[in-house]
């Protein structure tokens, strides 16, 4: 599988990314591009405490109960989005591009770019556990986008 920490995967991403137009359509889900980039961004954060999202007690224990079967299969279109990740309103496309491709690259500067280790609702997370997550999380949004 490919990496986040590895510098030409996750340049492979950001030239994905690059390919979005402001006109870009969804293949699928209700997300603008510029929602999504700004959806995608906020999940990126997280990684590096720069994002707090709350959880109560019940999503904490469904979020463990289930994680091993979600990092470990594709991400299904149209799964349900944490309140907090979903943005509705307009964004500038080009900052919200830059911000994006400004923070996925930070994860090539390796595992130490991690700075959460436990996820408010995955529960305890790896730097293997992280680079599932960001990997196919984005992944999955660029395909929704066709690139």
């Amino acid at each position: 599988m490919s990496s986040i920490y590895n510098k030409t995967d996750n340049d492979a991403i950001i030239s994905r990314i690059n390919k979005l137009t402001f006109e870009s359509k969804a293949v699928w889900g209700k997300m603008t591009v510029d929602q999504m980039l700004k959806h995608t961004n906020e999940a990126v954060i997280v990684a590096f405490g720069e994002n707090e999202i709350k959880v109560n007690f019940l999503m904490k224990f469904l979020g463990k109960m289930i994680k091993n079967k979600i990092f470990n299969s594709e991400f299904k279109k149209n799964s349900p989005t944490a309140k907090e990740f979903i943005f509705t309103d307009k964004y500038d496309f080009e900052s919200s591009r830059n911000e994006l491709i400004k923070n996925f690259s930070r994860f090539a500067e390796g595992e130490n770019s991690i700075k959460l280790t436990n996820h408010p609702f995955w529960g305890k997370m790896s730097s293997e556990d992280w680079d599932k997550l960001m990997w196919k999380h984005v992944d999955h949004h660029l395909r929704q986008f066709d690139v």
